[in-house]
């Protein structure tokens, strides 16, 4: 692949002082004028690559440019290379290019460019995403309001709010900042928030309380599930809460579940049909048996 093959020349050239375009051909098993074409890529994105006529000469990246990885173990390194992958999946590929050639040179070690680790943080809807997150980037260094709809449980809503940080955690992407709506700290999952824009609105930076930096408390679980699942479900609950998240019993898998989201939770159980029976709490069993009748009533 283009980016791949780019990526190993950028490493070639920061390991070495000066290399010829028949050896990166050779290398890369493709023609010098297909180097000829990547070597202007680099250059558009922004990398200082020098080419030198005459005997002795070649290609090479401007002095200064090399980062020392010296500092960094080869471990922290490949893992720094496998992350920044990943961001590239909803970013723009050209940054990320930018900041992977500068990990290189300057020590003995050779680090591979060819992760044996895929990370893919787009979704089905990749293109908004990636959309999406550079707008609200743009907001955030240039410190402007951004406006939206957001949807959620309750209903739909519309929201504006001063974008501190982008988070992505639990499968999900969010945004964080102070909403003037509720004049608080708010996290807002960016696959329900739509019709987003830049306003031209500045705001002055506040000091995010430390007790808010938490953002794992965000994700409170106030309430608890416990239900009974038919043994035939065992891998699906092994695939999503692991393997001790269930007691085995005669009467099938025992299973109790912290949760905040009742939403979802329904959502969840009703997606195993007549595969599980909810304990507690009540008021889910009971929703569920309402929602198994309206269906019922559908297909009489």
């Amino acid at each position: 692949m283009k980016l791949d093959r780019l990526l190993g020349i950028l490493t070639v050239l920061l390991q070495n002082s000066r290399v010829t375009a028949p050896f990166l051909a050779e290398k890369f098993e493709v023609n010098r004028r297909t180097i000829g074409r990547d070597i202007d890529t680099l250059c558009q994105a922004g990398i200082p690559i020098i080419t030198h006529q005459g005997t002795g000469g070649g290609i090479s990246i401007a002095e200064g440019f090399k980062l020392d990885k010296s500092i960094l173990t080869t471990d922290e390194l490949t893992g720094i290379i496998a992350a920044l992958k990943g961001i590239g999946s909803v970013s723009e590929q050209s940054r990320i290019e930018q900041t992977l050639d500068k990990l290189g040179a300057n020590s003995d070690t050779v680090v591979s460019l060819h992760e044996p680790i895929v990370i893919d943080l787009g979704s089905y809807y990749k293109g908004h995403l990636t959309e999406k997150i550079k707008t609200i980037k743009q907001a955030i260094f240039e410190n402007n309001i951004i406006a939206f709809n957001y949807f959620y449980e309750k209903g739909e809503c519309n929201r504006r709010i001063e974008p501190y940080i982008i988070i992505f955690q639990w499968t999900s992407w969010y945004v964080f900042g102070f909403c003037l709506s509720r004049q608080d700290w708010r996290m807002f999952k960016l696959n329900r928030l739509w019709n987003l824009t830049q306003t031209s609105e500045p705001f002055t930076m506040r000091p995010i309380p430390p007790e808010k930096r938490e953002f794992g408390s965000h994700f409170t679980d106030e309430y608890k599930l416990v239900a009974v699942f038919d043994k035939s479900t065992k891998y699906q609950l092994i695939e999503t809460y692991g393997p001790d998240s269930f007691l085995e019993t005669e009467d099938g898998l025992h299973f109790e579940f912290d949760y905040t989201n009742r939403g979802y939770v329904i959502s969840w159980l009703l997606s195993f049909g007549d595969k599980v029976r909810v304990i507690k709490p009540t008021d889910i069993a009971a929703d569920i048996q309402a929602i198994a009748k309206n269906i019922l009533s559908r297909y009489m």
